[in-house]
């Protein structure tokens, strides 16, 4: 009997340390799997955070396109790089076209501007002083534009112009009051002059001396990147709102 009671009992202890042995090599093998999964994960790359991004569209004509300069001395460019530089996460888009006038920019304003636009620097009118259209046909259209950017909650930063001294005292008196008039009735953030500072002036002008030159742009973007970030910061990114 008591020899039967040391064999059951060896038995056991043995059949336990078996089962222990087994439970710790299952367990080692989890754990190796876990790991193995956490290294596969670490080396997968991780999509990047989404950041909010500011969206600016610079709608306008010659003046604000860049003619006759390189894309790295356009306004939209420089303007970007003035706003990343205040430390303002922007995109600028150019959405000028030379030779446009106020009723060209009406007919495009919709497809030019996309939907998750935080901020429309309208500079159209130049190209309408220099053919002498009626300045109320002028008003009209920047009417209609700033309407139809107002019914999409849009932000506008708009600019004025002034008619060419060639064209009259009263066509010139016309044409630039309606500026200031469109900006009181929208109660629209406004810049008076968009080549303040530049016009007339030699050495910020290119050899035709209406397009601004590289340094004439700078002066520009100076003058208005402090419109555009207090815009920006009282409205925030399209996509945090």
């Amino acid at each position: 009997m008591l020899a039967r009671f040391r064999r059951n009992r060896l038995h056991n202890v043995c059949t336990y340390g078996r089962s222990v042995k087994i439970i710790n090599g299952v367990n080692f093998l989890m754990a190796l799997g876990v790991a193995f999964i956490q290294s596969v994960f670490l080396l997968i790359p991780m999509p990047a955070l989404a950041v909010d991004e500011s969206v600016v569209v610079v709608f306008g004509d010659s003046l604000s396109a860049g003619y006759g300069l390189e894309e790295a001395d356009s306004f939209p460019v420089q303007l970007e790089r003035a706003l990343q530089g205040a430390g303002l996460n922007a995109k600028v888009i150019n959405a000028g076209v030379s030779g446009d006038t106020t009723a060209g920019g009406r007919a495009r304003l919709v497809w030019s501007t996309p939907a998750d636009t935080d901020l429309v620097i309208l500079e159209l009118g130049a190209n309408d002083g220099l053919r002498g259209i009626e300045p109320a046909e002028t008003e009209a259209n920047l009417d209609a534009m700033l309407r139809e950017l107002g019914g999409r909650n849009m932000e506008v930063l708009f600019t004025g112009m002034r008619a060419p001294p060639n064209l009259g005292r009263e066509y010139g008196a016309s044409f630039d009051k309606l500026f200031a008039r469109l900006a009181r009735k929208y109660n629209l953030a406004f810049y008076p002059f968009f080549l303040e500072g530049v016009a007339a002036e030699a050495d910020l002008n290119q050899s035709d001396g209406i397009h601004p030159n590289a340094n004439g742009v700078a002066q520009i973007v100076d003058r208005i990147t402090p419109y555009v970030l207090k815009i920006l910061a009282r409205s925030g990114p399209s996509s945090s709102r």
